[in-house]
């Protein structure tokens, strides 16, 4: 499929990822990769802060917003609550938690895993997204989620390299 790949290689695309236990049958796989030069303990906090902003293009899908740009001491994330915000508004639902490897929630009938995996001192940060229905609309889906996708992770690489180095 159209854009259904970035930053990522043949054996990230090839490990299963949580959300492919709970959508079987995708209409839509994408996968989206960065290497952050942080451990996972120190990107884990960011992954879990998308649930006050979703750190992509603020303009666009948080109303103007900042995504804030400390950490803010939000407790372990817990299946059942919401799993992101966007315009101030909490979306979706936490389907899936693993502290410091995997933190699977859905939205609008997208079900998405970030996944952490170390490389040595560094971290790949994984995101998968995985979608049951809507195959008319699926190309549409990823080009549009290539582009804040792509964002997103960018910005949590970046903060995530600011707290290794302390700052």
């Amino acid at each position: 499929m159209i854009a259904d790949r970035w930053g990522v290689d043949t054996a990230e695309t090839s490990r299963l990822f949580p959300c492919d236990d709970i959508v079987s049958r995708p209409v839509l796989q994408a996968w989206r990769g960065v290497t952050v030069h942080a451990t996972p303990d120190r990107v884990w906090p960011w992954i879990g802060q998308l649930r006050l902003a979703p750190y992509s293009y603020d303009w666009i899908d948080n109303l103007g917003r900042r995504s804030p740009a400390e950490l803010t001491g939000l407790p372990e994330p817990v299946v059942g609550e919401h799993f992101m915000s966007c315009g101030g508004r909490p979306l979706g639902e936490i389907l899936d938690v693993v502290p410091n490897e995997a933190l699977t929630g859905e939205i609008a009938g997208a079900v998405m895993s970030y996944v952490l995996v170390p490389t040595g001192e560094h971290t790949r940060l994984l995101l998968k997204i995985v979608m049951a229905r809507g195959r008319l609309i699926a190309p549409l889906v990823s080009v549009g989620d290539l582009l804040m996708a792509r964002r997103q992770l960018l910005n949590l690489k970046a903060l995530s390299e600011m707290t290794e180095k302390g700052h």
